[in-house]
């Protein structure tokens, strides 16, 4: 959770003028003594238009301790709102990232309004659903990228056409070298480019009918009962620091309930691991047990791996370290806080937990390539997945307050 301070007399509903200010001072802070690189910082744009009355977001500037100017975004809850009092109706929340060092706990940063035009910043973060390749949806930011599958892929293939046919609701990984967005760029260039290296990168995760890296299903303790391709999606937000889209799944048969999916992913630039939130609604049952998988099988064919797999109690997370052939080395993970146990089937090894209907499962799931250079080894994927565990588990705390220069 967040703290925040208010601006006016707490309980009161003031004018925009009587708070009127210069600037909004934003203070962070934190309690782990390890780092914490690329944090997202989110202020409700309901807080900024309090102490600056009608901020814009195309004239804003975020400023850290050093004066440096930050990269930010305004994130967009309402297209269509209309705004006659200059409000930010449609706003939702004002997002800039910072790296935390080693026992750096604290850290401060001014919003301002700006007389020049802020042109917007580098993309780090995107979504979007891809229509050129059937109905694939795809995410990435500067470090990993991934995609998943719609029903067009999952419908039968006309005689004659050639047409794939896969129906699954894994989880796939595009592994990146680069820092820059490479989705449209790789489907541009086509399958059987994206599927070796030519610099950027490559496509050589397997996921099959499998959960990829981070599918879900229902276990009933002996067999896993899992949905079909997405149904449904939705973008939230897209970039540059956070993207953030919604994947719906149509009802399927878990054990002689039925139970329909809404996974929310949250893509935060910088970051290995992306959150997701996944709401499942069902009836009958008040639990049901629902695992988190990665696919124990992930490499391509003639890769000869080699698997570390990690069952990580203390940070209740589930980890793969995958040495190949010739494609280099490769993690995966889940961190599900709410985790209950492992299990394992034919396809995958599972993480599960219990949910309720209606209330949101929450958990991270990610990978890393040697190649990339970020995350060379075993261990170094192993201490990774635990430091972000760690931040899970002790969220930012944010302070505001409005004042005159």
């Amino acid at each position: 959770m967040q703290a925040k301070t208010m601006f006016c007399a707490a309980g009161l509903v003031l004018s925009a003028s009587a708070c009127a200010a210069d600037r909004l001072t934003v203070t962070v802070t934190h309690d782990l003594d390890a780092a914490r690189p690329s944090e997202t910082i989110v202020v409700p744009w309901q807080d900024v238009n309090a102490a600056l009355p009608g901020a814009l977001i195309q004239r804003l500037v975020v400023k850290d301790a050093a004066g440096h100017v930050l990269p930010y975004q305004v994130t967009n809850v309402a297209p269509l709102a209309k705004d006659p009092h200059g409000v930010g109706a449609a706003y939702g929340e004002l997002l800039f990232q910072h790296d935390f060092k080693p026992g750096e706990k604290t850290a401060t940063f001014v919003v301002e309004k700006s007389d020049a035009l802020t042109p917007p910043f580098a993309p780090k973060a995107f979504a979007r659903y891809v229509p050129e390749r059937l109905d694939d949806f795809a995410w990435e930011n500067d470090v990993v990228g991934h995609r998943t599958y719609g029903p067009a892929l999952a419908a039968p293939a006309p005689p004659g056409s050639g047409k794939e046919v896969l129906e699954t609701s894994g989880l796939d990984i595009w592994f990146k070298r680069v820092d820059y967005p490479i989705v449209d760029r790789w489907y541009n260039k086509g399958h059987d480019h994206y599927h070796k290296d030519e610099g950027e990168g490559m496509d050589m995760y397997n996921v099959g009918r499998s959960r990829g890296a981070g599918g879900t299903g229902v276990w009933d303790g002996k067999q896993l009962y899992t949905s079909s391709n997405w149904a449904g999606w939705k973008v939230l937000a897209n970039g540059p620091i956070r993207a953030v889209f919604e994947l719906s799944y149509a009802a399927w048969n878990a054990a002689g309930t039925q139970v329909t999916e809404t996974k929310r992913f949250t893509v935060d630039a910088g970051r290995q691991l992306d959150q997701i939130d996944s709401t499942f609604t069902f009836s009958g049952p008040s639990t049901l047990t629902v695992a988190v998988g990665l696919n124990r099988t992930p490499s391509d064919k003639k890769q000869e791996p080699r698997i570390a797999l990690v069952k990580d109690d203390a940070n209740h997370a589930l980890l793969q370290w995958v040495e190949q052939a010739s494609n280099g080395a490769f993690g995966t993970a889940v961190v599900l806080p709410a985790a209950t146990g492992f299990a394992q089937d034919a396809l995958n090894d599972l993480v599960l937990a219990r949910v309720e209907p209606g209330k949101p499962l929450r958990y991270w799931v990610g990978a890393a390539w040697d190649r990339a250079g970020h995350i060379t080894s075993r261990a170094a994927w192993q201490a990774y997945v635990a430091a972000e565990a760690k931040r899970a588990a002790h969220p930012v705390r944010i302070a505001l307050k409005a004042g005159a220069n």
